[in-house]
């Protein structure tokens, strides 16, 4: 057995996306749709599947003819553990780094600035 990963690559963060819209799905549910995206292979999507389900991403239950895969984590806990894997890796750690990037490369719209300003305030309180 693999040992467990926080992170994901991005092909497995598309299929949990999908998985996550639909709550549970099968492999041809989560082929259909990313077919519609790009040329992909079924067999591809599951073993890929599979590889999720070794890592405790996902759970799957015979139903009828197929199985039937659902998260084990909501997309929140693994996007929060990816931010933070990202920072550590790449600011060492310091969350404010990140900003002070994305903000120098003027990729948060004056919206997203004031929704953050508000939120630091509301922590502050």
């Amino acid at each position: 057995m693999r040992p467990r990963h926080s992170t994901l690559t991005p092909h497995e963060l598309a299929i949990m996306k999908v998985i996550w819209r639909l709550k549970k799905a099968t492999v041809r549910d989560v082929y259909e749709t990313l077919r519609e995206q790009r040329p992909i292979a079924y067999t591809t999507i599951m073993t890929m599947m599979n590889v999720l389900e070794e890592k405790g991403f996902l759970a799957k239950m015979r139903a009828e003819r197929a199985y039937v895969y659902r998260p084990t984590r909501s997309q929140q806990q693994v996007v929060r553990q990816m931010v933070a894997d990202f920072v550590d890796r790449v600011f060492d750690g310091a969350a404010s780094s990140l900003f002070v990037h994305l903000a120098k490369d003027n990729r948060l719209s004056k919206d997203e600035r004031r929704t953050i300003r508000r939120m630091i305030e509301e922590m502050d309180e």
